[in-house]
């Protein structure tokens, strides 16, 4: 999906201030039903990481959601308004040795 075809979006807040990602919206990112990412977050394969941002980019954060080869990362605003986000293949995960 071209991320200039996404359409505009605003994320909510708990009541601890932590973003509400709604299932709907990353699965439509990810180009799944949204069936298949609840199988996949009950099965533990999807993470996140929220990042905030500090010096000019104080106030803003980057959500970054990864499952599988797929990333979904948004810059968000102090009100909450996406603005600007990107959908990627990304390479697996390294493996670790064991030597």
């Amino acid at each position: 999906m071209n991320p200039a075809d996404l359409p505009p979006l605003t994320l909510n807040r708990d009541g601890d201030g932590q973003f509400l990602l709604p299932a709907d919206m990353l699965a439509e990112r990810f180009g799944w039903p949204v069936r298949m990412l609840q199988d996949y977050m009950r099965r533990g394969l999807v993470a996140s990481r929220v990042e905030r941002g500090e010096g000019e980019d104080d106030g803003r954060w980057r959500l970054s959601v990864r499952c599988g080869n797929r990333r979904w990362q948004a810059v968000v605003e102090a009100d909450g308004r996406v603005s600007g986000q990107k959908i990627e293949i990304v390479p697996p995960a390294a493996v670790k040795s064991r030597l």
